[in-house]
């Protein structure tokens, strides 16, 4: 298993930062060759289930994952969300938080851990990696966004 944290500050406010990054489908937009469905109905609350296939055609993957822990930031209070990868494939969990940053901006802290079936143990360092470089590029890239 591979553990990796990031952490991104935002120039938006909590809500906010906290809305672009729990967009589910949003998420297709900067991960590459990824598609994201939600199966359960609007708003995102604890129970729900999405899958994000990735990979092209034949070469592709199903990781579905549910939100296990969902509390939206309130006041001063960060927001925190707790996914849970429910796969054959790749299984673990990811925390998303948004806290309060000076300035009336946020910073977020993102945390996971993930396994990949059939993935030897000593390449867990690479994977961690691999994880933290594509989580931040999308964490930055779910920030940035319209």
């Amino acid at each position: 298993m591979a553990l990796f944290l990031l952490e991104r500050v935002s120039p938006y406010p909590v809500d906010q930062s906290w809305r672009r990054l729990t967009d589910w489908p949003r998420h297709a937009d900067v991960v590459p060759l990824t598609r994201v469905t939600v199966i359960t109905p609007p708003p995102t609350h604890e129970g729900t289930v999405f899958v994000a296939r990735s990979g092209l055609g034949p070469v592709a993957f199903d990781d579905p994952m549910e939100v296990v822990v969902w509390q939206p930031p309130e006041g001063d209070v960060p927001g925190m969300c707790r996914l849970v990868k429910r796969g054959s494939f790749v299984t673990g969990w990811a925390e998303i938080e948004v806290h309060p940053e000076g300035g009336g901006g946020s910073r977020v802290v993102w945390r996971e851990e993930i396994r990949v079936r059939w993935l030897p143990g000593f390449l867990d360092g690479g994977l961690a990696w691999a994880g933290r470089w594509m989580f931040g590029r999308a964490v930055e890239g779910l920030l940035r966004g319209d």
